[in-house]
């Protein structure tokens, strides 16, 4: 493993979270604003959370399919970096939304098999950065953190795409190596995989997954 892969952990609901996280190593932080989710917080509460994270850690917001009034709602209040779009949105939408907040965006990217890995060039034209995560089942709740992964020989030999991309999908303390190694990835997410419960982190399990990562 190498120092130069970023983890992120997203997903953070307490400052004791982001405390961990940030001592951890951890290079970004998330917060989800989807109120299906275990994660989600309310626009006073993720405020009072970016406020803690220190200086040199990115701020990213989940969103799923947010409208440009739930966007403003959240922007007006929430110091952030970047924003992550892990709903259906489409190349479009991805553009308006950069052009409108003038903040670097993430597309989430779900993957099962080969032929999912076209969104990928697709979306590459126009994100800043792409979240390559495993497709949830049709009928899940969420569209991430469900703890599941895809096949990670998928992204053998695909180091680069147009922009920056991140892996997501069922990564561990116990995984997480082998999948960086596998994939080539130079940037990791992890949600549930550092959790004690949906949506409880472990202090202990973000330390073990940021050490594997660099270890």
């Amino acid at each position: 493993m190498s120092d130069d892969v970023s983890v992120k952990i997203c997903g953070l609901t307490t400052v004791g979270q982001i405390q961990a996280a940030a001592t951890a190593g951890a290079r970004y932080v998330g917060f989800v604003f989807f109120p299906k989710s275990p994660r989600h917080l309310d626009v006073p509460k993720a405020a009072e959370l970016a406020g803690q994270v220190p200086l040199g850690i990115a701020k990213v917001a989940l969103t799923v399919n947010a409208t440009d009034a739930e966007l403003d709602h959240i922007l007006a209040s929430v110091p952030l970096d970047l924003l992550q779009l892990h709903g259906k949105e489409s190349p479009a939408r991805v553009s308006e939304v950069k052009e409108r907040y003038g903040l670097p965006v993430m597309k989430a990217i779900g993957v099962a098999d080969q032929a999912d890995l076209a969104q990928i060039d697709v979306y590459s034209q126009v994100a800043d950065q792409l979240l390559i995560d495993a497709k949830p089942p049709k009928e899940a709740v969420l569209p991430g953190g469900n703890g599941l992964s895809f096949d990670w020989r998928l992204l053998a030999g695909r180091k680069y795409w147009q922009c920056p991309w991140m892996l997501a999908g069922g990564l561990t303390p116990d995984n997480v190596a082998e999948a960086v190694l596998m994939t080539g990835a130079q940037q990791v997410d992890v949600s549930s995989g550092v959790e004690s419960a949906p949506g409880i982190k472990d202090a202990e399990k973000i330390r073990a997954f940021v050490s594997a990562v660099s270890g």
